[in-house]
């Protein structure tokens, strides 16, 4: 009976615990020791219960209490996020702080804010920044250049954009840095990025080259589903591009456009006597001479020069062609055949039209923007793929569930309410109801033993004379209203009991009385 009751009441202590504990749910997770511990101390000021799951970096709290919490931390500026920030200064003493320390302080607060920028990526758990700046050296020209480290513990992996990230935020947050000088690595020791130029690059262009066959890829299919409906279609795209930088310079002359620039005249005129080259004394004397040279025959010339300079149209033209241009782009898809039902009610394949196909196939050129002198591929084939297609009908909540919204967690919440209910109602009447009609049937044997019969005292006067005592007292008036029909059955137990106490108290007079039966006649 103590065991009985004790497990009973550990059981429905352990239900009733159960079904007044609220439900709880996730606060923060992969919480650093630091922010751990803080928010620990808050909750307990606040005396909210919680739970710590994954040694302290998950902290669960009531779900009605959640949404609250975390507002209530933000406000506190909880959680920090781990390591130092430039919060550091804030409660400095600048009074008895060296340069030194202050520089370290600087360092260690650029290094843990670049690590909190860094976590606010997708996929990144956890970062940790080095930083090098090297200081200038005295009667040095060279500085020596700043470079850095970081070490990131991810969910999955990063894509090469996201690498390329990270790394020119680091480069842009630290004077003098380039992003050539930060290298990466994750958890499991394996280098993402160590600063090579021409590593870089390349991923560079084949992250460009990635982009552009998925966006295309993507457009191809869309417009091919809407036709043969979605999941009947499979494209593969590739893209071949050309990565050489070219430089192209050229001048062009137009000699119908002609520009005067200068011109240049010169004119020259002489005259001369003709004497015929004699030299007389009459030439000589000054009266004669002047009398000659209206007589005399004259040589007279004149000479003209013009010069005129012209300048040619000329057209001067530069084209620099970037790197990533699309050589040839290549497109095969595969389509399936159309389905309908037959009088059977089963689906029957049918292959597709060339006439469909060839639309398929212009649909497809005008989307990729074929080019046939570029050398554009474009394949379109049907062919019956290995599944037919189900009809899966989209499952929306309906009934009580789509009108109160519940979710996930609610339902298996009822759920686990109901099992502890249906399992205290078993123990209810498999086990307490059974022990308590038997305690109740203990206790009233005695308490008809107690009452006055006179019926059940004149059926066993002899049984109570022969051991001196009174099997059942006399009793009043309220006694004869008791109906002996419903107590037979107990009294009729009471006598047998009776009778064997008699016997084991007087055994020799029961053996004789046995003898005595026994040789009596049998009357027929």
């Amino acid at each position: 009976m103590v065991a009985v009751t004790a497990a009973l009441i550990g059981f429905f202590a352990f239900v009733i615990m159960r079904v007044t504990t609220p439900q709880m749910t996730t606060l923060f997770t992969d919480l650093s020791t630091e922010d751990s511990s803080a928010i620990i101390k808050e909750l307990e000021r606040q005396a909210i219960p919680f739970e710590l799951r994954n040694d302290g970096a998950a902290i669960m709290v009531p779900k009605d209490k959640v949404t609250r919490l975390r507002m209530k931390l933000a406000e506190g500026g909880m959680p920090k996020g781990g390591g130092v920030g430039y919060e550091i200064f804030d409660k400095s003493d600048a009074l008895g702080t060296t340069s030194f320390v202050q520089n370290i302080n600087h360092l260690r607060a650029l290094e843990g804010e670049l690590a909190r920028t860094i976590r606010a990526i997708d996929r990144v758990q956890a970062a940790r920044v080095h930083l090098v700046l090297p200081e200038k050296p005295l009667f040095s020209r060279e500085t020596p250049e700043p470079s850095a480290s970081i070490v990131l513990r991810v969910r999955g992996s990063l894509e090469p954009q996201q690498i390329r990230a990270i790394r020119h935020v680091v480069a842009s947050a630290v004077n003098g840095l380039k992003p050539q000088r930060v290298s990466i690595v994750d958890e499991a020791g394996q280098l993402l990025a160590d600063g090579a130029q021409s590593d870089a690059d390349a991923a560079v262009g084949d992250e460009r080259r990635a982009a552009f066959e998925k966006r295309m890829r993507k457009q191809v299919e869309d417009i091919v589903s809407s036709v043969v409906g979605a999941g009947r279609a499979r494209v593969q795209l590739s893209a071949d591009f050309d990565y050489n930088k070219i430089t192209q310079t050229s001048d062009k002359f137009d000699p119908e456009g002609r520009v005067l620039r200068s011109t240049q005249t010169r004119e020259e005129s002489s005259l001369t006597a003709d004497n015929s080259g004699q030299v007389t004394v009459a030439n000589e004397l000054p009266g004669g001479q002047n009398q000659d040279n209206a007589a005399r025959a004259r040589d007279q010339s004149k000479k003209s020069e013009e010069t005129n300079n012209y300048e040619i149209s000329r057209t001067t033209k530069t084209e620099v062609t970037e790197a990533g241009r699309v050589n040839r782009i290549s497109v095969a898809v595969l389509v399936d055949g159309a389905y309908s039902k037959n009088e059977k009610g089963e689906m029957v394949y049918q292959d597709r039209t060339k006439e469909q196909l060839d639309r398929i196939a212009a649909l497809v050129r005008s989307a990729i923007g074929f080019d046939q002198k570029r050398g554009d591929q474009v394949e379109v084939v049907n062919l019956r793929f290995a599944e037919p297609p189900t009809a899966q009908p989209i499952a929306e909540p309906t009934g009580l569930l789509g009108m109160l919204q519940f979710t996930k967690d609610d339902v298996m919440y009822v759920i686990e309410l109901g099992v502890m209910m249906m399992l205290g109602l078993v123990v209810l009447f498999m086990v307490v109801r059974p022990l308590v009609k038997r305690i109740v049937a203990a206790d009233a044997i005695p308490s008809l033993a107690g009452a006055g019969l006179p019926v059940l005292a004149e059926a066993h006067a002899e049984s109570a004379g022969a051991t001196g005592q009174a099997l059942i007292p006399a009793g009043g008036g309220a006694a004869q209203l008791i109906d002996v029909a419903q107590i037979q059955g107990q009294v009729h137990a009471q006598a047998v009991h009776r009778v064997g106490e008699l016997a084991e108290r007087n055994p020799n007079e029961t053996v004789s009385i046995v003898r005595q039966w026994l040789s009596e006649p049998v009357e027929n």
